[in-house]
């Protein structure tokens, strides 16, 4: 879940590197280094922390080439120590090297390489990659990696550079992610897309196996046996402008008012017809069963669509979290159709998931934001959310995206099986297309969602409860509340909550209550009673105000009213408001919260 991030050409490579380190943060902030090669030779900085430390760090060394590497950390082995932070060197100190993944066989490596008279100075397993390639060199800086890699196990982006090579960046890919852009003499490497933004938007996006030359101007690739292949470059469709705040006090705040039009994007094409990529070609005539894969944020996305898909099918449909359903030994044959959700579409349990699936026979459709990502690319077909770049870890615009994108592939299902006519087709769409004036509706409640926080940011834990569609929903507001205010929260359906979660409800716990005309309304009230009963705070989200439910809640806030298939995009971002709010109240880093990541690419 690291980033990194490499320069090859005219410029001062410590310039780009530090710019494309920022635009990267979100994936790891517990330290962050540089390599730079200039007249002087190979330079090493590292910082522990957020990369201002680096950066004040380098200003002060005066280091300057226009060859280098950068790293920003999310730490797997090893605490964030500068010892432990990227880059590594060999023991001549003429290589340098950065990896985002983890290696599974660092020990047996690590004594290997040390028993061959290698010296350790981390306790990182990447460590051991750096001394593998200096093992192998023989005078081809790619051919080393692509030789030293013949030896590890594990998800690796390795970028690597030398002394002798002042012109070139050795990189390759399995399992994590990594990109190319290539301008005339200019050469560039990242993780992620949004470091190589502000240069340029066309970009090879590395495959599993593939080994790379980047030197200005040019990228040569080959695959894990040796042999040439051919680049594929891509055009993202991305402005350098979505990286920049515009004004808000986090990317967090941009991204939650920047969902009307992510959505509308999302849906602004043909539901009758299939578009994207493979959609075609996907064979519904056999399908049994569908299962919905995802982590975090996204499998709360995709427990929407089992909800709204499983009735509208009338097949089995079940939301299933990928770290689990890879290993439970799933019933997935030639019958079965996977559906693998995911904000990045490198995420490493998802992707495995996807594997496991193709490999039984069944079909996989993946709903994915980033264009040429893994998951895209390995699916037998792809409908992309086009809610642009997300620099937040907390997920926002991603997760609203998602849920339209999994409508439309609904829709699309229904049509095809021939359950939706025509005529029911264009009600539906007709539908679908006031989720954006909904969203904007909701996100005015701004200010009054500022003043609840303020009435509830002190209290150390919350209980968040919903019933059908909306129960998911539960579950992302609470996720969200604990991912950037680091309060203790909980997403309970509100029919469970007599089996146990009412135990904790008493006279400092908020209840959060989602409250809806379309969603057995007579069993939420009587929910909201018995918590109100243990003298639990009261705050309910509501399309409707009976008197009855005015009469038992501490703090209400009316919503508009929606049909049942819109009812997500009119309570999603007041919780996320309500999150965001209560996190700046309690001064956490919004943006970066400790101890998470946004691409998460290693088990």
């Amino acid at each position: 879940m690291c980033g990194i991030v490499g320069y090859v050409g005219p410029r001062p490579a410590q310039e780009v590197l530090i710019s494309g380190l920022s635009r990267l943060e979100y994936r790891g902030y517990d330290s962050a280094g540089v390599a730079i090669l200039s007249e002087r030779g190979l330079s090493l900085l590292r910082r522990v922390g957020k990369l201002e430390n680096l950066r004040n760090a380098l200003l002060e060394s005066g280091f300057t080439g226009n060859l280098g590497i950068g790293h920003t950390r999310w730490a797997t082995h090893g605490l964030p120590t500068e010892e432990n932070a990227h880059p590594h060197l060999d023991c001549t100190e003429k290589i340098a090297l950065v990896h985002n993944g983890i290696i599974e066989n660092h020990r047996e490596l690590r004594n290997w390489l040390i028993d061959r008279g290698h010296r350790f100075r981390s306790q990182t397993d990447t460590e051991t990659l750096v001394h593998l390639v200096e093992e192998n060199y023989a005078g081809d800086l790619v051919e080393a990696l692509r030789k030293a890699l013949e030896r590890v196990r594990g998800a690796y982006a390795v970028a690597v550079i030398h002394a002798d090579h002042p012109q070139e960046i050795a990189v390759a890919r399995e399992g994590s992610p990594l990109v190319v852009g290539i301008l005339p003499g200019e050469g560039f490497v990242a993780s992620d897309v949004p470091a190589l933004l502000p240069y340029t938007r066309t970009m090879h996006f590395l495959e599993d196996g593939e080994v790379a030359r980047v030197t200005p101007g040019h990228l040569e690739v080959w695959d894990r046996q040796g042999n040439r292949k051919e680049p594929r470059f891509r055009e993202v469709p991305w402005d350098p402008l979505s990286a920049e705040k515009l004004g808000y006090r986090h990317f967090m705040e941009k991204e939650i008012y920047e969902q009307p039009q992510a959505v509308a994007n999302t849906l602004r094409s043909e539901l009758s017809t299939p578009w994207e990529e493979g959609l075609g070609e996907v064979d519904l005539s056999q399908v049994e069963h569908i299962y919905l894969v995802a982590c975090g944020t996204s499998y709360h996305a995709a427990l929407v669509a089992e909800y709204l898909w499983e009735p509208l099918l009338g097949l089995p449909v079940a939301a299933e979290i990928a770290s689990e359903f890879r290993y439970k030994n799933p019933a997935v044959g030639k019958n079965t159709l996977v559906v693998a959700v995911s904000q990045s579409g490198e995420t490493i349990d998802t992707l495995m998931a996807v594997r496991g699936a193709k490999a039984r026979g069944a079909q996989v459709v993946g709903v994915v934001n980033i264009v040429g990502s893994a998951i895209a690319r390995e699916a037998h077909a792809v409908l992309y959310t086009r809610a642009g770049l997300e620099i937040g870890v907390a997920a926002t615009k991603t997760f609203t995206a998602q849920l339209a994108a999994l409508n439309l592939l609904g829709l699309w299902l229904a049509r095809s099986l021939g359950l939706l006519s025509e005529d029911e087709l264009q009600q539906k769409k007709e539908e679908l297309s006031r989720a954006p004036r909904l969203l904007d509706q909701v996100l005015q409640l701004g200010p009054s969602l500022e003043a609840l926080a303020q009435k509830l940011y002190n209290f150390p834990n919350f209980l968040y409860l919903g019933r059908g569609i909306l129960y998911p929903l539960a579950l992302e507001g609470a996720l969200k509340l604990k991912e950037i205010s680091y309060i203790h929260a909980e997403g309970y359906a509100a029919g469970e909550m007599k089996h146990g979660p009412i135990a904790l409800v008493h006279e400092q716990m908020p209840v959060v209550v989602l409250y809806s005309r379309e969603e057995l309304p007579d069993k939420v009230l009587s929910n909201i009673q018995e918590a109100k009963a243990r003298r639990g705070i009261i705050v309910a989200f509501a399309d409707d105000d009976p008197p009855e439910l005015r009469e038992l809640v501490d703090h209400l806030v009316l919503l508009p009213k929606a049909s049942r298939t819109l009812l997500p995009f009119v309570f999603t971002p007041p919780l996320q408001l309500l999150a965001y709010h209560i996190a700046r109240l309690r001064g956490t880093d919004v943006d970066q919260p400790r101890n998470l990541a946004k691409t998460v690419t290693v088990e």
